[in-house]
This record gives structure tokens, sequence and C-alpha cells, in this order.
């Protein structure tokens, strides 16, 4: 009973979670199409696909939800529980490995910025996303094409009740590690260049042959660098403990339990899909301009419908104050 109650608790918390996955993930994807129709830069597909990835990863837990907050307890095929995991496993790779793009994105941006646009044309970045999710794919449904991966199923369908220790392995050496290696090698290189760039304005300051302040291009340049400097971090602290314990496992079989890889470490892990929309919405200013504007369209639409209900409550009252809001994008 106890471990019944302690499943249902799990599943709940799973529910709100990839429901929380699912809204802000679709709030910043729309946010981020008006921005690519109204400015048409290419950088801004690796980040709108980061938001579909990470949408699929809330949509693809859902199927975990169903299973424990379910009364009945007949057994998982493990054909469908491999799948289901692989369906799991795939758009969390593709957000990592978006995330690799678009730090790249910035990097050549601030290190090559005239060859930038001849260089990340829109079939190049294309071809980018399409190779991403190719690999992606491949890493999810690895365990199905190579049968030495899959575990001892015992009926009940989480990640080590089917898939051996030694797949998580197998992972971290090609794409946890990499992807952190790359991180770290870009970022320190666009820290270098950064400061080479403030370096000249200075010396250009002291002649004095510039009295105004950074281009808006390097300054944009600067906070995009930010922002991919936090959403790296979050990454880190998201899910080096889910692969550091998975690492000890496979060398130990009773040092960690599975119970506490698969609940909680794997769940710290998930969180990283709803902190990538949050920064994104919290950091990116024209981001955080689109969302507002939506907001404010809803509002609308939405609310004359509740005037037109109440108004022969209070025939008295004029016009809805909500038309004589101003467009945000003229208070920049």
């Amino acid at each position: 009973e106890r471990l019944a109650m302690d499943g249902f608790a799990f599943g709940v918390v799973l529910a709100v979670l990839a429901s929380l996955i699912i809204a802000a993930n679709i709030l910043v994807a729309v946010a981020l199409f008006r921005l690519i129709q109204k400015n048409g830069c290419t950088g801004l597909y690796f980040v709108f696909n980061l938001a579909v990835a990470d949408f699929l990863v809330g949509i693809t837990i859902t199927g975990l939800v169903t299973d424990e907050l379910s009364t009945h307890s007949h057994p998982t095929p493990k054909m469908f529980c491999i799948l289901r995991m692989a369906f799991i496993i795939s758009p969390s790779a593709a957000s990592i490995l978006t995330m690799i793009m678009v730090t790249f994105d910035r990097y050549l941006a601030i290190k090559q910025p005239f060859q930038y646009f001849r260089i990340m044309s829109g079939l190049v970045v294309g071809a980018c996303i399409v190779g991403l999710w190719l690999a992606a794919c491949f890493i999810g449904f690895l365990p199905v094409i190579v049968q030495g991966f899959q575990q001892t199923y015992e009926g009940k369908c989480t990640f080590f009740g089917v898939f051996r220790p030694t797949y998580m392995l197998t992972i971290f050496c090609i794409g946890f590690f990499p992807a952190l290696f790359i991180f770290i090698y870009l970022y320190c290189d666009i820290l270098k260049i950064a400061s080479l760039h403030v370096q000249h304005i200075r010396e250009v300051a002291q002649v004095g042959l510039s009295g105004n302040s950074p281009s808006p291009h390097n300054t944009s340049d600067m906070k995009a660098v930010r922002t991919v400097a936090i959403l790296i971090g979050c990454f880190v602290l998201s899910w080096s403990p889910f692969f550091i314990a998975s690492i000890v496992k496979t060398v130990c079989q009773k040092c960690l339990p599975y119970d506490v890889i698969e609940r909680y470490l794997w769940l710290l892990g998930l969180c990283n899909s709803l902190l990538n929309p949050l920064i994104y919405a919290y950091w990116q200013k024209e981001v955080r301009l689109q969302i507002y504007q939506l907001c404010l369209c809803v509002k609308r639409k939405v609310f004359p419908l509740f005037h037109m209900e109440s108004g022969p409550r209070v025939p008295s009252r004029g016009p809805a104050p909500i038309r004589a809001i101003s467009h945000p994008q003229f208070q920049e």
C-alpha cells in the first residue's frame, strides 16, 4: 500500500511537471515563431527547435503518468515499454544536441560576425536540425537495435527495468560527456573573444574615436552569450546527478537503489526541459516582449466577451478600457 501511495505521488508530480513543460514550451515556441516571421534570423530556428524538443519531452512522459496513476496492475509488454522509453530519450537527446547548436551559433556569430549569415544559411540550419534529430533518434532507439542493452524484463516499465546500466554508460560516452566538453570549450572561447571586444572598445574610447556605447549588434550578442551561459549551467546542474549516479550504478550495483535514480535524479533531469523556456522567457528581451504581446492579444479577445455578458448589469459604464492599451513594441 505504501508503494502504491509513493507511485501515486510520483505520478502526480510527473503530471504537474509534464503540464508545465508542455505549456511553457508552447508559449515560448509561439513567441519564437512570431520573432522568426518578424526578423527572419536563422539562428532563432535552433532556439525554436529547442522549444519543440522540450515540448515533446513533456508529451512523451505523459504515458508514464498514466501508468503511475492507474489503479490497474497489469504488466506492460516489454517491446511497448522499450519503445516508450525510446520515445522519451529521443527528444531529451535532441534537446541536449540543440543546446550545443545554440551555443555554436552564438560562438560563430561572435567569432565570425561578417561571414555568419553566409555560413549559417537556411539550408545549413535545416541540415543541422535534421541531422541532430537523426542522431537523437539513433541514441534513443539504440537498445532496439542492440538487444544487449535490454534488461531482463519483470513487467515494471521503468528506465532501468528495461535497459541495462551499460546503456547509460554508452549515452554518457557518446552524448553527455562530449556535449559538456563542447559547451565548456565554446563558452571559454566566447569569453576570450568577448574580453578582446571590451578591451578594443576601451582603447578606442580612450583615443577619443568613439563617444558612443558599443554597437547594438555586439550588445545583443553579449546578452545572447549570457543566456547561453545560464542554459549550460542549468543543463549541467539538472543532468549531471542522473548521469553520475548511473555510472556509479554500472560499476557498483548495490551502491545506489534504482528508485533514487529513476524517480528523483531523472525527475531533476526532466526539469531542464522546463527551465529552458523559462530562461528564454525571462532573460531574452525579444522573447519576453513577444510573450507580453501574446498576453495582450488574448486579453483583448477574451475580456470583451466577459464585458458583453456583464454589460446589461452595468449599462452606465463606458467602453472597456482595454482598447486604450497601446502596443508595447513602441515602448522599447
